[in-house]
Order: structure tokens, then sequence, then C-alpha cells
């Protein structure tokens, strides 16, 4: 119904944000990572939204980007996953980082989110396999097999995505996994 506002951002008040589009305010709630990223107040901003409709209430939930609402609107799909729970994910995980957790079915990652226990998380990791495109999964920089191994397992072991990521950095191209692991650790330990 209402695909895209574009106006002045009047307010900022997480999750929810107060644009004002021809003299009309909506209140349009948005992911932390859509938040973080707009611009200050009295700026012109463009969103592309979702609207729900329910018995009770009319919500505009708004993404900065079109991959973010179709991740969003994926959630939304799966049984059990309302908005609130679909902008909670989207607030605690990237759509990169979700697309990881799917292609890895690392269901630890999902249950740091407030809200997702571990039957959502095995549910979500179920459902999204296969629908989060595959370029999405890859963490930026990683350029071989080994160097995705070295990764996957700093982010087992509790580091972050942009944690593993710089260590990565550190690393001799040609690395093994072994090797690339414990030097990794040596230079996160630092």
């Amino acid at each position: 119904m209402i695909g895209r506002l574009a106006g002045t951002l009047l307010e900022k008040s997480p999750p929810t944000v107060l644009v004002d589009v021809g003299g009309v305010g909506y209140e349009v709630d948005v992911p932390m990572s859509t938040f973080y990223h707009l611009p200050a107040l009295g700026e012109r901003v463009a969103l592309l939204t979702h609207f729900v409709v329910r018995e009770d209430a009319q919500v505009l939930f708004g993404f900065l980007s079109a991959e973010e609402r179709a991740t969003f609107r994926l959630l939304v799909k799966i049984s059990g996953v309302g908005p609130r729970t679909a902008l909670a994910i989207l607030s605690g995980l990237s759509v990169a980082d979700l697309a990881q957790a799917v292609a890895a079915q690392s269901s630890a990652r999902l249950v740091k989110v407030p809200g997702i226990g571990k039957k959502t998380a095995e549910r979500l990791l179920l459902e999204l396999k296969g629908k989060l495109g595959p370029e999405l999964a890859a963490p930026v920089g990683v350029v071989t097999d080994a160097q995705a191994d070295i990764v996957q397992a700093l982010v087992a072991l509790g580091y972050s995505e942009r944690d593993a990521g710089a260590a990565l950095k550190a690393l001799p191209p040609d690395v093994g996994v072994a090797d690339g692991i414990k030097l990794a650790l040596k230079a996160l330990t630092r």
C-alpha cells in the first residue's frame, strides 16, 4: 500500500522516526541498522516501507535499503515471527550477518537477539535456508575458503564479525586454516 516515503525527518526516538511528507507526519518504525544511518533532524530522508494493518493497529516499517525490506518481508512470513520480532532481528544482525548465520546454520548467533529463543532460531534457520542470497553470506574481505573458515571459527568462538575481519587482514594471504586461527587468536588477544 505505502511503498516509499520521502520527506523531512522531524523526530528520532528509537525505534520510531517521524517523517513529514507534504505536511503529514508519518510515524515509521525502523531497525537500528537503518536508524544509525539516518540524516540529521530537519534533513530530507527517503525510506522504503512495509505497511502492516492489524485489527488493533496500523504500523509503518521503514528501511534505507531494498535488501533490508526484502529480508523483513521474508522474516514476517515465517510462523511465529511477527513484525516486531523481524525488526528486532534486523536491529541485532545486519542482513549479511543473518545470511551468514543461515548459511552456517548457526542458531547461536540468532539466540543472542532479544526475543529469539532456541526454537525460533531453529525455525528461522530452516525457513530461511536458500532464501537469502549467497552473495550476502560471505564476510567482507573474505576471498578464499580458508579465510571464510577462519572467520567462521572466530565468530563461533565469540568474536564479532568486525573483529574477525580485522584479524583476517593481518594474516598472510596463503595461510592455512589451523595456522590462521592460531595467528588470528594471538592478534585478537593483544
